[in-house]
C-alpha cells in the first residue's frame, strides 16, 4: 500500500500560480511513476502530468503543455505540480497517483494508487 496526501490547493486568479506537493509514505516512493490527474464537477478525472521513477522522463496533457511542471524528489518521498498561467478551465480537484510505469499511468484502467486530492479554484 502507498499513501499519498496532497497540498497546496487555493484560490488564485487567473494568469497566477500555484504548486501542488503530494507527499506518499508506505512502500519505497523511488519504486513508483507518479502522476497527476485532475477532475472538474460534472466531468470525468483526467490526466495531467506523469513522471517516471528517477524523475528523467515527463508526459504531460496537450491542455497543461508549457504551463504545468511536474518533478519529484525522492529523497523526501514527494511528487510536485507546478501550475503557472493558471485558466478557468484549469479549475477542478487535483489527484496524486502512484503507478507501476510513466506509460501506463494515464490509462483509466492502470492499477493505480490515489490521494484525496486538493481543491483548485482560479478565479477570472
Amino acid at each position: 500500500q502507498v499513501q499519498l496526501v496532497e497540498s497546496g490547493g487555493g484560490l488564485v486568479q487567473a494568469g497566477g500560480s500555484l504548486r501542488l506537493s503530494c507527499v506518499a509514505s508506505g512502500r519505497t516512493f523511488s519504486n513508483y511513476a507518479m502522476g497527476w490527474f485532475r477532475q472538474a464537477p460534472g466531468k470525468e478525472r483526467e490526466f495531467v502530468a506523469a513522471i517516471n521513477w528517477i524523475g528523467l522522463t515527463t508526459n504531460y496533457a496537450n491542455s497543461v503543455k508549457g504551463r504545468f511542471t511536474i518533478s519529484r524528489d525522492n529523497a523526501k518521498n514527494t511528487v510536485y505540480l507546478q501550475m503557472n498561467s493558471l485558466k478557468p478551465e484549469d479549475m477542478a480537484r487535483y489527484y496524486c497517483a502512484a503507478g507501476e510505469t510513466i506509460t501506463t499511468m494515464p490509462s483509466p484502467t492502470s492499477r493505480k494508487y490515489w490521494g484525496q486530492g486538493t481543491q483548485v479554484t482560479v478565479s477570472s
